[in-house]
């Protein structure tokens, strides 16, 4: 085309046009077109950079271990019993008559909780549980990255193995996809669909879990992603799926800025979107009652209004996240001290933020979506990792001036992208507003129950989306 172009140029010099102002206007025409063609596919990213987060500063001459090392969880008496001894001393407030979940965890069942964790959890089974995928750590940037690396089994001949990466978010764990694994990596024991099998990477968020903390200021979600992209590559994948809900949507959506030619895919099942404006505006003003017109389904309208109620609802489950974008340390002081205020902090998140209308129960509604053994399993990993300090730093190390640029939306995200909505999520996000982050939407789906601890809650649900998507990307 800009060949065409130049020797259209030159047909009219010799027509007589040179001293014409068609010439110049044509080259400039001409040049800003090819610009266009140059550049439209050209996608920005966000720059990598480098970092060290190990203790003192970074040994000028030495070379970081790079090893994959073997890593078990053990289990250690003399913690159980220190354990104990605190659960056995603790002090309790009892609640205000009828007051149910509305003022935070209920005292009389966190009791009962309580008595289950000091008479009846059985650690010991649970961290056979926890060993049974193989358990790696490695140093990168100067402290030690734990992750589970399970690789599929009862494969077929010719059957294509697909690298993906998990990454959960606060106040979960690895443990949040221990029901999934085996559902991605030996669908035929499950008698899922096994066109598509996957080799899956779970890494603990740096300071959550078993992955060491940073011993310096400014570890944010940029870190984390630049070690989950080197940690990729160490295990040897050039391009890989990603998945991530809570902080783990947030740290795979940069991954997916920095690195777009590692990323063949990113799945959410948590959406949030820092760019809104005028058409956000728009949505908010007409989509209750014209939601065509702003681009909104029903469903859409349905989750998202009425919307200042739904902002409240938002605002009331969210003191916690002032506290920690603030200051940190002072209650993680606490929660690392007294293992039944830890479990009460952590705990009630698993009753409001998996359905709302939870509140209204005596027992916050805990078991009717999970057991008290997997619970308990999440908090006694953040008890023995003494981890919960570091964890809820992680808030404060984001919530910087720049928060709303992160992931950058003058940018965008160009990679291939699902979305599985969990009906009772904390907020909903519609196509027409993700699209101003995500550019490349391939599948978009309104799951019909489920919230935010999507892997923990429904991972059948979860598995059956992300397989639907990867296939699409497969085939695109």
């Amino acid at each position: 085309m800009w060949q065409q172009i130049v020797e259209n140029v030159r047909s009219h010099c010799h027509n007589g046009w040179r001293g014409s102002v068609v010439v110049p206007v044509a080259v400039g025409a001409g040049g800003l077109l090819l610009y266009c063609l140059l550049h439209r596919k050209k996608v920005r990213s966000i720059e990598m950079g480098d970092g060290w987060w190990g203790p003192g500063p970074r040994p000028l001459h030495e070379q970081e271990d790079t090893s994959i090392r073997p890593f078990q969880i053990e289990i250690s008496e003399e913690e159980i019993l220190d354990l104990y001894h605190r659960i056995d001393n603790a002090r309790y407030t009892p609640p205000l008559e009828d007051a149910k979940f509305h003022y935070g965890f209920n005292s009389i069942y966190l009791r009962k909780v309580i008595s289950y964790w000091r008479n009846q959890f059985d650690w010991t089974k649970m961290v056979k549980v926890l060993n049974q995928f193989p358990h790696f750590k490695t140093t990168i940037e100067g402290i030690e990255i734990h992750f589970i690396h399970v690789k599929p089994t009862n494969l077929r001949q010719g059957q294509k193995v697909i690298p993906l990466m998990m990454v959960h978010g606060w106040p979960g764990s690895v443990y949040e996809f221990y029901k999934i694994i085996p559902m991605l990596t030996d669908p035929a024991s499950y008698n899922l669909e096994q066109d598509t099998v996957f080799e899956v990477i779970c890494p603990s968020i740096p300071g959550y879990g078993f992955s060491e903390a940073s011993h310096k200021q400014g570890f944010n979600a940029i870190a984390a992603g630049r070690i989950f992209h080197k940690l990729m590559q160490r295990l040897g994948f050039q391009s890989y799926y990603l998945q991530g809900g809570d902080w783990g949507s947030y740290i795979t959506s940069l991954m997916s800025q920095m690195k777009p030619e590692s990323v063949k895919g990113l799945h959410l099942n948590f959406v949030l979107i820092s760019k809104g404006g005028l058409k956000m505006l728009l949505s908010l003003m007409l989509g209750n009652y014209l939601p065509w017109l702003v681009g909104f389904t029903r469903e859409d309208a349905r989750r998202v209004f009425p919307y200042f109620e739904n902002i409240y609802g938002i605002l009331r489950e969210s003191g916690y996240l002032h506290i920690q974008s603030t200051k940190p340390d002072t209650v993680g002081c606490g929660l690392n001290d007294s293992p039944v205020g830890l479990a009460a902090y952590i705990l009630e998140k698993f009753s409001t933020w998996t359905d709302p209308r939870f509140r209204d129960l005596e027992d916050g509604g805990l078991e009717r979506k999970y057991s008290l053994d997997d619970l308990l399993t999440n908090v006694m990993i953040y008890w023995v990792s003494k981890n919960i300090v570091s964890s809820v730093r992680f808030y404060k190390e984001n919530f910087t001036r720049n928060f709303h640029r992160i992931p950058d939306p003058r940018i965008g995200i160009y990679v291939p992208t699902g979305m599985a909505m969990f009906v009772n999520e904390l907020t909903h996000t519609p196509r027409v507003w993700a699209k101003q982050m995500f550019k490349n939407i391939v599948t978009y789906s309104y799951m019909s129950r489920g919230g935010h601890f999507a892997a923990f809650e429904e991972p059948g649900l979860l598995c059956q989306d992300v397989k639907q998507f990867v296939k699409k990307v497969e085939k695109l």
